[in-house]
């Protein structure tokens, strides 16, 4: 459990920094903008890799079931995880109603991927790892508006990029339904 917290507090730590944006630009200052986006990339890495071992550790020797939620929490989960694929794709730099909707479409994709993931597993690292992703998404956006980043522009009609958002985002999602067993070592199929 020690690792999957470390490599939270370091992937997380790491964004955190680039939101104060005062201390980002003293260390881009003291630095350079090449050495603190190497720095920025390594520990951010390093801090992910850290995640997948010690929830996989996790897993594999000290799971700890809070609360055990319903059967069809699963279907909800899955259902939010669509939209949060959508979001995602929705990154796209071309100006679109779907971006412009959410803003900011990654922070949006992250608080619903952990939301999603928050209600189908009552396991202690899932709820560690979930909510701490939430809460840093939900800290991220409100740090954001307070740099007065209003993010996307609003549009009033559908563009070719939501159509490659909707189109993208579903292939992806579909792609994660059939590989989840693989990639993670849960089956969300059947």
């Amino acid at each position: 459990m020690l690792l999957l917290i470390l490599g939270i507090v370091l992937f997380l730590g790491t964004h955190t920094i680039a939101t104060l944006r005062e201390t980002r630009g003293n260390l881009i200052e003291k630095f350079g903008a090449g050495p603190y986006k190497i720095a920025y990339s390594a520990v951010s890495l390093v801090g992910f890799l850290l995640i997948l071992k010690g929830f996989g550790a996790y897993r594999a020797d000290a799971w700890v079931q809070v609360w055990n939620p319903p059967f069809w929490m699963a279907h909800i989960t899955k259902l939010l995880m669509w939209f949060a694929f959508i979001a995602l794709a929705s990154m796209n730099p071309a100006p679109g109603r779907i971006r412009g909707w959410l803003r900011h479409p990654m922070l949006v994709g992250i608080k619903i991927w952990a939301l999603a993931h928050l209600l189908a597993n009552g396991d202690l690292g899932g709820m560690l790892v979930f909510g701490s992703f939430l809460a840093w998404a939900v800290y991220d956006r409100i740090s954001v508006k307070r740099r007065g980043d209003l993010g996307a522009p609003r549009l009033d009609h559908f563009t070719r990029a939501d159509a490659m958002a909707l189109g993208i985002g579903t292939l992806a999602y579909g792609l994660m339904m059939l590989l989840h067993g693989y990639l993670i070592g849960v089956s969300v199929i059947g």
